[in-house]
């Protein structure tokens, strides 16, 4: 039996990898094919197609590759024809794989989609497209479930697969020895991002925050990036690099300044004070404006209900701000305040288990019991 599957983005591959290993622990005779990352094909998926093909963030970024996401687009919808998989998963990429489930659909392939689009932050008329192409939606926010309610979408709280990617919290001399880095004195953590656009638009105001409030950072590199050319940019701080393990290095800091996005429920889960900044291109940045009406744009807060965390958008992101905000989080009644807000967040989220219980649900789809 095959299992169409597709992901796009490193934490959607990664996402997508522990429900395929769920999967075959619960059906071992199921074969997985479809688009992912390095995640999905360490599991042993047949990729027919890359996630980063088809990675990317913004309007303008995104025109000059819409030929090749279309060519994307319709290679997999061939590839579901000739094979005929008894069901697809779709992870995440919402314009890309909601109109991937629509030639789905056509084709009588049941659809279950992992990690919901935000359509409670914009564009809710895609609520009614998700009710006519997805048999079951799989929620990892806790509050998503009950915005589904009434509006044919079949959706569940799966749990956040988040808690149990990240290490439990301990003391920073714990990740410093893992990391090997000394253990005493204090750290910064800097995560720029894991896209190149991310990279070029944030990590210059927090390289230039960095000279201010010198003390050491430690600074992952997502894969697919040039260290060396992110090595440059803090030519004169003392500055740690780390292949990856985002987590780790927020472990290893006293406080971290995260680009938004999962990595910042990453930072909040390992209980660090932290800084949530993000720069968009500047049309993508008015156009979302005026689209999305949120009163925060980090997880953290959006999941706290309230700004727990500093929030630095756009303009906002200054050397200046990043080291104002910084400073304020060192210690005292900012820092514990914070910490509060992050011990919430986590106990919204709920234990692990999320990948098996996306399992399970793939598995009732297919009309399916784990063995």
């Amino acid at each position: 039996m095959d299992l169409l599957v597709v992901a796009g983005e490193a934490s959607g591959d990664r996402h997508a990898a522990d429900v395929v290993a769920a999967l075959k622990a619960r059906a071992p005779a199921l074969r997985f094919f479809g688009m992912g990352g390095d995640a999905l094909k360490a599991r042993g998926v047949e990729l027919v197609h890359g996630a980063h093909e088809i990675s990317v963030m913004g309007i303008t970024e995104v025109l000059p590759k819409i030929p090749r996401i279309l060519t994307v687009l319709s290679d997999l919808a061939a590839a579901a024809r000739a094979r005929r998989p008894a069901a697809a998963l779709l992870v995440d990429v919402p314009d890309f794989n909601l109109r991937l489930a629509k030639r789905l659909k056509a084709l009588g392939i049941p659809v279950a989609w992992y990690i919901s689009p935000m359509v409670w932050a914009w564009r809710p008329g895609r609520v009614k497209a998700i009710a006519a192409r997805v048999d079951r939606m799989m929620c990892i926010l806790p509050f998503e479930e009950a915005f589904y309610r009434g509006t044919g979408v079949a959706a569940r709280y799966v749990g956040n697969p988040v808690v149990e990617q990240v290490p439990a919290p301990a003391e920073p001399a714990h990740f410093r020895r893992a990391l090997g880095l000394p253990a005493e004195g204090r750290y910064l953590a800097l995560l720029p991002g894991s896209r190149r656009s991310e990279i070029s638009r944030i990590l210059p105001a927090l390289a230039s925050a960095a000279r201010r409030i010198d003390v050491p950072v430690v600074v992952p590199v997502a894969p697919g990036l040039d260290r060396a050319a992110i090595a440059l940019a803090f030519e004169g701080v003392r500055a740690h690099f780390v292949d990856g393990r985002a987590a780790e290095a927020v472990g290893a800091s006293d406080i971290a300044v995260v680009a938004s996005g999962t990595a910042t429920l990453e930072a909040g889960l390992m209980q660090r004070p932290l800084v949530v900044v993000y720069r968009l291109a500047p049309v993508s940045y008015l156009v979302g404006k005026a689209m999305v009406k949120l009163p925060h744009f980090s997880l953290v807060n959006l999941l706290a209900g309230r700004g727990v965390v500093p929030e630095l958008l756009q303009a906002e992101l200054t050397p200046e701000a990043v080291a104002r905000h910084v400073g304020e989080l060192w210690s005292g009644p900012a820092r514990e305040a914070q910490l509060q807000g992050l011990e919430e967040v986590r106990a919204k989220l709920g234990g692990a288990g999320a990948a098996g219980r996306a399992a399970d649900t793939v598995l009732e789809l297919l009309g399916l019991t784990s063995r």
